[in-house]
C-alpha cells in the first residue's frame, strides 16, 4: 500500500522551522532531481521535507471535501500549526461547513477562511445563476470570482512559497500529469498522496479514526458546492462527471493561471 503510515510519534518536532529558505536557494532546487527522490517516498517524507526546505512559507488548502480528513490529518501530524487555506464559496452544502467545524476543532487547526469580495447575491444580481448557463465559460466566470481569486490573494497574504495540496493522479486528467513536486504560477506545489489509491484512502481514515464527508454515505465521491455537485451514477465516466454539471473538471485553483492554460485544461474535452 502506498504512503499510508502511522502518525510520527514525534509530532510538533517541525513546527518550528519558523524561517523561510531565501529565495536563491529556492530558485536552485532541482525538480526534476527531487522527484526521482520522492516519487516513491512516503508521504510523511514529503511533508518533512516541505517544512525543513519552506519554514513560514509553506501552507496546505483544504476543500473539506470527501476525503480531506486525510491530508488535514497528515499534515498536522507532523506541522501543527501549518496553516490551512479553505476557500468558502458561499454555495457549500450545510454539511461541508458542519464537518469543517467538526476537523477544525478536533485537529486544532490553524484555518484561514477566505472568501470573495463579491457577495453571492451581488453576484447572482450583476451575472444571474452562473451555473445554470450551462457553459464552460459561465463556470469559469464563478469560478474565477469565487474560488481562483480568493485563493490567489490568500497566497500572496500568507507570503507563501510552497503549498501542499491532496491531489491525487487518480482525480483528473490534468492531475495524471502531475509531479509529487511541481510548480504554478511561481510557487512550489507539493502533493503527498499524489499516487494514493481509494484503498490507502480508506485504511489512513480507519487506522486514524478519521470521518469521511457525511455525503460520502450517499453516494458521493467528490463534493464541492450544492448547485454542481451530485452523487455517482452508473452512468458516470468517472467522478468528476459528478461535478460542474460535468462541463469541466477542474475549477481552477490547481491549473495554471494564463487565459490559453486554462481555457484548454478547464475544456469539457477532458
Amino acid at each position: 500500500m502506498t504512503g499510508v503510515l502511522p502518525r510520527l510519534k514525534n509530532k510538533g518536532t517541525l513546527a518550528n522551522s519558523s524561517t523561510n529558505a531565501s529565495k536563491n536557494s529556492l530558485d536552485s532546487l532541482d525538480l526534476e532531481v527531487l522527484n526521482q527522490r520522492f516519487d516513491q517516498a512516503e508521504a510523511t517524507e514529503l511533508i518533512e521535507w516541505g517544512a525543513q526546505t519552506f519554514g513560514d512559507g509553506l501552507i496546505m488548502s483544504t476543500s473539506f471535501g470527501i476525503q480531506s480528513a486525510v491530508m488535514l490529518g497528515l499534515v498536522t501530524g507532523v506541522i501543527p500549526d501549518v496553516p490551512v487555506i479553505w476557500i468558502d464559496t458561499g454555495y457549500l452544502p450545510a454539511e461541508t461547513y458542519r464537518f469543517a467545524d467538526k476537523l477544525t476543532k478536533r485537529l486544532n487547526l490553524n484555518l484561514k477562511v477566505y472568501q470573495s469580495p463579491m457577495t453571492p447575491a451581488r453576484m447572482e444580481a450583476i451575472h444571474g445563476k452562473l451555473w445554470d448557463k450551462g457553459t464552460v465559460e459561465a463556470f469559469n466566470r464563478y469560478d474565477q470570482i469565487r474560488k481562483v481569486e480568493p485563493m490567489q490573494r490568500a497566497l500572496k497574504e500568507l507570503k507563501t512559497t510552497a503549498w501542499l495540496t491532496g491531489l491525487r493522479s487518480q482525480q483528473t486528467d490534468h492531475r495524471k500529469t502531475l509531479n509529487r513536486i511541481d510548480m504554478q504560477a511561481n510557487l512550489y506545489k507539493l502533493m503527498p498522496i499524489l499516487h494514493w489509491g481509494s484503498r490507502d484512502i480508506y485504511t489512513y481514515l480507519k487506522e486514524h479514526d478519521l470521518p469521511y464527508h457525511p455525503f460520502f454515505r450517499e453516494g458521493y465521491v467528490s463534493v464541492g458546492d450544492w448547485h454542481s455537485s451530485r452523487p455517482l451514477v452508473s452512468e458516470d465516466s468517472n467522478g468528476r462527471a459528478t461535478r460542474f454539471n460535468g462541463l469541466k473538471q477542474e475549477c481552477g485553483i490547481h491549473i495554471p493561471q494564463t487565459p490559453e492554460e486554462a481555457e484548454s485544461l478547464n475544456s469539457s474535452s477532458l
